[in-house]
């Protein structure tokens, strides 16, 4: 394997303790396959994974976030309903001082959309046919690099 493919599947290490990342699904959508399917690979990858289920409203998943005390909040949505749940979520995680939790997701959310929303605070945004291998590597890669910079493996 040349170093370049094996720089580029590399699972960065994360000393210390695991990531611990809540899946959560937004709004009325009911299509959760592909939320379930990412958060099992999360955890094989060896993440602390909390799936909130289905129908929750941006206050249940910013609750969950805080009694969790999760690095990282997913949020996965089909409906088309991002650009209004998304916003909402982060506004609930900043009113309960959890701004520091790394925001991503997923769906079906239009580019422009995504650009929306990465500058409203979301890091990352994965669009449909994204390898779970990427979407655990890039969440490995951004909790060392913020870990590092705090000096701690919290």
């Amino acid at each position: 394997m040349s170093p370049a493919k094996e720089d580029a599947t590399a699972k960065p290490p994360v000393t210390g303790r695991r990531i611990r990342i809540l899946i959560g699904k937004p709004g009325l959508d009911g299509h959760d396959r592909g939320a379930k399917i990412v958060a099992s690979a999360l955890r094989d990858s060896g993440m602390e994974v909390v799936y909130t289920g289905l129908h929750q409203t941006p206050e249940m998943i910013a609750e969950v976030a805080v009694q969790e005390d999760v690095d990282v909040v997913g949020l996965s949505i089909l409906s088309g309903a991002h650009m209004s749940l998304f916003p909402r979520v982060r506004s609930e995680l900043v009113r309960r001082n959890m701004e520091h939790v790394v925001l991503t997701g997923g769906g079906i959310i239009p580019a422009e959309d995504v650009a929306a929303l990465e500058q409203g605070g979301f890091a990352k945004l994965f669009g449909p046919g994204t390898r779970t291998e990427d979407i655990a590597t890039w969440i490995q890669t951004e909790m060392t690099k913020r870990w590092s910079a705090e000096g701690t493996t919290r």
